[in-house]
Order: structure tokens, then sequence, then C-alpha cells
């Protein structure tokens, strides 16, 4: 009965946002382009599949398999290149998209409901994203296929995606969101150098992350900058500029918005553009209504110093440690405005926020100097507090298998080190932003982008058997959840559930609640039980294995 009413629900609301979305406006206006014609005449003078140029731009594929952008110019015509050089990469990372969303939500009905409660929210989102931006999305949005047209218009869509990590926000449930970053200076490193490490666990599948893109900007105002990102997206959510000031994004639980805001990843993107000290960053990030709460990680080098600038959809608050050189930040608000807060509470309490802030404080030691291969070391660790098991791909682990993009900072250097895949496991690449923002920057591409001497190696787990396991786990219990639990498993299924990463949670509680659709009561309690004794991310999934352990118990 409880199902049937959820249907009835769920329906009658997607027939209302129905009913809204075809009485708002189909199409969203697009900005006013000057000399649009000139644009449209632009051409790629090299395409390979490693190499692309146009004018003083260029995309290029370096041997770790990141891609390299430089871009100059106006709004537009950044936006422009910038879709004709990644075209190719806006297409893959839209199917990626796409196919995440088909695997989450396998129901059209459904998918149906979602797209019209987006449409709903985001129904003002232009008015929110200044015109500059604006005019760059609309240049990118030439590139975009018609493929997709039925979900909306190139330019309505790219908008839209803009606002994917906010969305992320109200399904923090599917783990889209997740992220960790510290900043060091002073006492904390060996050379007293100031220095930001970040794990940006934004998962929207592993496809999506295959193809990151490290973008160099040069825009005609406010200053030159890089930013970590993928096809598409002109937002920032991790980025330093010729300043020396670095933006990180770390998600906070949000209430649920009634309405459209401005996307934090614009914020961040006005912020690195154009603020060169932590108090010139809160004063932009004060000027916006946000969609979703967030903390942005400021790191400074005039300042010599990071702060954490703590946004809710009401309040924004400028947090300093109180630790003296060091400042941490998982998924929770520190400040005394918001550590009482409701919300926020929960936020740091009933997931993972807690647990992997304190073992992250333990990672970061007083006793240690950190040097840029010291912080990766922190950056890649998958065991909980007091350093035991947790099983690879916990949550509650600093390394969570699951990283878009990882990122080191040293902003007084304007020198970032950037993972490459999989996940923060590959090489940690350098880039010295003195060497690509010369007078010469052009015609860099002929060359090495990144600078071979300060790499650090991959991480030795990438060879070993535990992490083989692991990711042969996940790929199973994923095939699980699409396929159901009603089908039969074999024989080496079940004992890649039982034997393979041990230590986490998971492959134990999908064997529970696989022996219970079968009715096998006493083997389903046993591995929901061994579940229950490991670290689990979520206080909902404690709740949820006590409870089916409760009605199997009650139902022998």
């Amino acid at each position: 009965m409880k199902k049937r009413y959820k249907f009835i629900i769920v329906f009658f609301v997607g027939l209302l946002f129905s009913v809204v979305w075809f009485l708002w406006r189909v199409k969203t206006e697009e900005p006013k382009i000057d000399n649009i014609t000139y644009y449209d005449k632009l051409k790629l003078s090299i395409n390979t599949d490693t190499l692309k140029v146009c004018g003083n731009n260029w995309l290029k594929k370096n041997q770790y398999g990141l891609y390299e952008l430089y871009i100059e110019g106006d709004d537009y015509e950044r936006g422009y290149i910038n879709g004709l050089l990644t075209k190719d990469l806006i297409e893959k990372q839209e199917i990626a998209f796409k196919e995440q969303i088909d695997a989450l939500i396998p129901s059209g009905f459904y998918q149906s409901f979602l797209k019209y409660m987006i449409a709903w929210f985001n129904r003002d989102l232009d008015t929110y994203v200044s015109e500059p931006y604006q005019k760059e999305i609309f240049g990118i949005s030439k590139s975009f296929s018609t493929k997709y047209n039925y979900l909306g218009p190139a330019y309505d869509r790219i908008l839209n995606y803009h606002a994917a990590h906010d969305i992320g926000h109200m399904m923090q449930n599917m783990n889209f969101v997740g992220c960790t970053s510290f900043g060091l200076w002073g006492n904390s490193t060996h050379d007293s150098s100031l220095y930001l490490g970040r794990n940006f666990d934004f998962y929207v599948g592993d496809k999506f992350a295959e193809d990151k893109i490290v973008a160099f900007v040069k825009p005609k105002e406010g200053h030159k900058f890089m930013m970590v990102t993928w096809g598409g997206m002109v937002g920032v959510t991790s980025g330093m500029n010729y300043k020396g000031l670095t933006v990180t994004l770390n998600s906070s639980k949000s209430e649920i918005p009634s309405g459209s805001a401005t996307p934090v990843s614009i914020i961040a993107r006005d912020i690195l553009q154009h603020a060169s000290t932590i108090q010139e960053a809160f004063e932009i990030a004060q000027k916006y209504q946000s969609f979703v709460s967030e903390s942005f990680m400021i790191g400074s080098a005039k300042d010599h110093e990071t702060a954490i600038i703590e946004k809710s959809t009401i309040k924004t608050v400028l947090y300093r440690t109180k630790k003296g050189s060091t400042i941490l930040c998982t998924n929770h608000f520190q400040s005394d405005t918001f550590v009482n807060d409701p919300i926020n509470i929960e936020s740091r309490d009933a997931g993972a926020s807690k647990y992997r802030f304190e073992r992250l404080n333990e990672l970061l030691s007083d006793s240690i100097k950190f040097d840029p291969k010291k912080i990766a070391q922190v950056l890649r660790n998958t065991k909980g507090k007091n350093n035991i098991d947790i099983g690879l791909g916990n949550e509650c682990a600093v390394n969570q298998l699951i990283a878009h993009h990882s990122v080191i900072f040293k902003p007084g250097q304007k020198i970032v080190w950037i993972s490459s895949n999989p996940y923060q496991l590959g090489e940690y690449v350098a880039y010295d932003l003195n060497k690509i923002f010369n007078d010469s920057s052009q015609k860099i591409y002929k060359q090495n982008v990144f600078s071979p001497d300060y790499t650090i190696d991959r991480d030795t787990l990438l060879k070993t058997k535990k992490y083989a396991d692991a990711i042969e786990q996940r790929r199973l219990i994923k095939l699980i959840s699409k396929r159901g639990y009603d089908v039969d498993m074999s024989k080496d299924e079940l004992s890649i559930l039982e034997h393979y990463n041990t230590d986490y949670y998971e492959g134990h509680m999908v064997l529970g609640k696989y022996y219970a659709e079968r009715k096998d009561n006493d083997r389903a309690i046993k591995f929901l039980e061994i579940a229950l004794n490991k670290q689990i991310n979520k206080l909902s999934i404690r709740q949820e294995i006590e409870a089916m352990i409760k009605q199997l118990k009650a139902e022998k």
C-alpha cells in the first residue's frame, strides 16, 4: 500500500510540474552578441586526436591523459573557441552524464519528473548568471550536440549543467558530492610555504572523469587563471589565479530550494577571476544568493593563509582556523554562526563528514612538516580513524576512490599539481603558471606544457590485488543494482561479494539483501550482521540494515 501511495503522490506532483513546464517559457532568452557572424567563421588550423589549434588558442592531450586547454579573448570569443576545441569532449561528457542518470533513475517516468522538477527549480537561472558568463556559456553552446535537444535547447542545457554540482546536494543520498580539502602553511610545511590539498569527490560515473581538462584562461578583464574542469564547464570547482589565490568547493547540507539562484561554480569563477585576497573573495561571495550551502576554501599568497567562506542560502560567513597554521574542510560548516544549526548538525553527524574530518585531523599531524609528496599521501589515504582498514571506496576515508580530480596548490610559487587517472592514484602532474602565462604562452603547446621535474609518482596501490578486487566488486554491485536482486547470481559473483574488499560493508549488505529476497533468513541475517560491524558511512544505511535484521528475525 505504501508503494501505491508513493506512486500516486509522485504522479500528481509530476503532473503539476508538467503543467508548470508548459506554462513556463519554452526557451531561455539568449544573450545578444555583437559581430556574431565574425566568430562563426573561426576554424581549427590544426585538428588531430592529440592537438587542436584555433588562432592563439589550443587543446593538447598529454602523456598522462590530461587535456591541457589555453583560451583567451572576450567572453563570447573564449566560449565559442572553447567549444570548437573541446566539441568531442563536450559530447562525451553529455553522454556520460545521461548514462549515469539512466543508471540511477532507469524509469522514464521518474526521469521526466526529475526534468520538470529541475526545470521548475532553475526557471530563472539565467537571471542569476551575470552577462559575461552567459555570453561565455552561449559561445560554448554553439558546439553542443543536437542529440539531446529533447531535453532542451543547447544553451538551456548547459546553463542547467552548471547547476549540476548544486543539484548533487539535493541528491546526497546518491553520493554525488562529498569533498575533502585542507590548507597548510608556516610551521606545518617543510619550507613554511602555503599549500592546499583537495579531493573533488563529485561522482557522475567513471566515464565522466575520464577526460579531465586543465584549463588556462586569459580573459580580457580580470586575472589570468587555471582551473580543473570538463567539456562545456566554465564554472570553477578547483582553480588558482595568477595572483596566487585559490578556490575549491566543498558541499554542505542544504534545505531543498524553492527556486533558482546562482550556481556555486559561477560564484567560485567570479572569485577566481576577480579576487586577489581572502577579503576580496569574501566580498564577492557576499554579493550572491546561492542555490545551496557551500564552503569555499580560499588560499591566498598575499595573505599567506587559507580561510573558508561558509555560505548558506541566507548567510555568508568568513571562517578562520583556530589551529594556527592548518585548516580542514569536509562537508559541514565550522563557524560559530552555523555550528549549532540543525541542518549543519545533520550534515556533520548523519553522514561521513565528521568521521572524515576527524581522520583528516589525524593525518595532518603537528609533528609532520608537509611537502607536496606528503600532501599527496594524505589525499590518497584509504584508511579509517586510528589507521584501521574500512574497505576501499568507503566514503569515510579521505580517498573514496571516486574523485573526479585531486589537486595540490602552492600559491606563492603559482605551482599546481593535478591528479591523472584513475581518481587520485595516477601521477600528480605539475604546472607552473609563471611558465604558462608568459609572453609565448600561445605557442607553449609545442613543448611540454607541464613541468616534468615536479611530477609525483603513481600510487603503488594501483598494482595491488587489493585494488583490483575492490574495483571488480564495485563493478558487480553496480550491475546487481541495475538488474535487481531477483536475478540469480553465479558462484563467482557470490564469492566476489563475500571475499573481495572484506573490510567494506557494502558487499556483505548486498549479500544480505540477496538472501533476504530468497527467504533464506539465516544467511541474510549473517551477512547483514557482518555489514553492521563494519564502518558504515551513513546513519540511514545503518538504520536500514538494523531494520532488515529485526524484520528477518521476527519472520523466523
